[in-house]
């Protein structure tokens, strides 16, 4: 008899690379890890910058703050958010990579 020589994922690996995928298949999301992952920034700053409401940004970071894709320190009372998972970063930037050889 033959032994199965393949490897399957585990049904919790495979629900963490799906919600993964899922946190970036949102064009804001990508726009704001994007923009994070070339500098720090308070929502203030994200919402000029990207051209959405305070609340998007708040809302979408929420998000991304929960699955630990970002993170944030305080300074007195403004929040300055920054990259927290350099793999997703990197997917990211494979990704974008990848659309701009079309």
């Amino acid at each position: 008899m033959k032994k199965d020589l393949h490897s399957f994922l585990n049904p919790e690996t495979m629900e963490k690379v799906s919600t993964t995928f899922k946190a970036l298949s949102d064009p804001t999301r990508i726009r704001i890890l994007y923009l994070l992952s070339e500098e720090e920034c308070s929502v203030n700053h994200m919402s000029e910058v990207l051209g959405i409401t305070q609340s998007a940004v708040s809302h979408q970071l929420s998000l991304l703050r929960n699955l630990r894709l970002v993170k944030y320190r305080r300074e007195a009372n403004t929040l300055y958010y920054s990259c927290d998972d350099g793999h997703v970063i990197s997917l990211l930037n494979q990704a974008v990579q990848h659309a701009k050889c079309d």
